[in-house]
């Protein structure tokens, strides 16, 4: 079982704390993505279960084994870098056997692995190269290849990709959901790149300020965040944030942002709604959730979803533009049908999915719903 278990996992360089009582199971063959923005703590944790970092205090347990006093040689890990860290001296093939002959094996099986791996990635025409002599990309791939014949039980990967260009970036993103499939090594994957993280991790893990923030499937941080910081976060652009106080009438619950009024759905409706009833909340909602009335869309505009807002700026994006808005004292982002006829200095007639609004206590920045 190749199951890593980070337990109260801390560390402190002299007055900062870098990674806050992190308690993190990844599972055995799983994906994780590790998410956060830069300095938020994700690479120390990752440096620190691979035995780059000296572990404050907490227990890292790889399998059923403790590691905290086991030298990084000796946790059966593969590391694969931002940087690649390939030796520019050496060929593609001794690159990729370095670690193997240092481990003593014999030829026959260190040519054998060295070839398997270059077959699945494609690399057996470079074999005799040298770094300076390949793109991005197969730099990128070399660096895989030596971290897959060591066959470890883990995989630690510190933003492999953030140094190819976009293309790039998204084919080899599929190769390396391809081989995880194929090898079934259990990974960590570190990455401040959202898009990433939601079609990679079998399940993310959102950091800010070396504390975990929430833990699940990438649909459920996405569609059910726990806090303020993930919803905005995770979703490209951002959830819009609007300042709100929230009202009842009649048993239903009113979101009154000052500029608008809606209405939440009764599936909505929260044990815990009363207690924030006359009191400000956080109204949020995804630019992709917002629709244009004057287009055929899922939602159906009334009266309990309809707001009316002033186009600012309109960005055609192809089969979509992202509209900049504003309501009241309100900024607003909308991700709109490129057939819309709106156009920037008019007023649009928004229909709201309500089923697909979140509200945060405005001080803690929790999720109410």
């Amino acid at each position: 079982m190749a199951r890593v278990l980070m337990k109260n996992l801390t560390k402190t360089f002299k007055n900062v704390l870098a990674v806050n009582n992190v308690n993190l199971e990844v599972r055995d063959k799983e994906f994780l993505a590790l998410v956060g923005p830069s300095g938020c703590g994700k690479t120390t944790a990752l440096r620190m279960v691979a035995g780059l970092e000296e572990i404050t205090s907490g227990e890292i347990l790889i399998g059923d084994r403790v590691v905290n006093d086991i030298s990084p040689k000796d946790r059966n890990i593969a590391m694969v870098f931002q940087n690649y860290a390939l030796y520019p001296h050496m060929t593609v093939f001794d690159n990729m056997a370095f670690g193997l002959k240092l481990r003593k094996l014999p030829k026959q099986e260190i040519k054998q692995r060295v070839e398997e791996a270059s077959k699945f990635l494609g690399l057996s025409a470079l074999l005799e190269r040298k770094p300076k002599q390949l793109s991005g990309g197969q730099r990128q791939r070399v660096a895989l290849g030596r971290a897959i014949v060591r066959e470890p039980k883990v995989f630690l990967m510190d933003e492999p990709l953030s140094n190819l260009d976009a293309k790039l970036r998204v084919q080899t993103r599929a190769e390396l959901i391809k081989m995880h499939r194929r090898l079934g090594i259990t990974t960590i994957y570190v990455t401040h790149d959202q898009v990433e993280a939601m079609t990679m991790g079998d399940r993310i893990a959102v950091m800010k300020d070396g504390i975990l923030q929430q833990v699940d499937t990438p649909l459920n941080v996405y569609n059910k965040p726990s806090n303020m910081f993930v919803a905005g976060f995770i979703g490209t652009p951002s959830m819009n944030f609007i300042d709100a106080t929230l009202l009842k009438q009649d048993g239903r619950y009113i979101v009154d942002t000052g500029a608008f009024k809606v209405m939440i759905p009764a599936n909505k409706n929260a044990d815990g709604f009363d207690a924030y009833v006359g009191k400000p909340v956080v109204f949020g909602i995804r630019p992709e959730d917002i629709f244009d009335c004057s287009l055929n869309s899922i939602v159906e505009p009334t009266d309990e979803n309809t707001i009316k807002a002033m186009v600012d700026v309109i960005e055609p994006m192809g089969a979509v533009v992202t509209m900049y808005l504003t309501a009241g004292q309100h900024s607003i982002t909308a991700t709109i049908d490129a057939s819309t006829q709106s156009n920037e200095e008019q007023e649009v007639t928004l229909a709201l999915d309500m089923d697909k609004t979140h509200l945060f206590d405005r001080e803690s920045e929790k999720a109410i719903y």
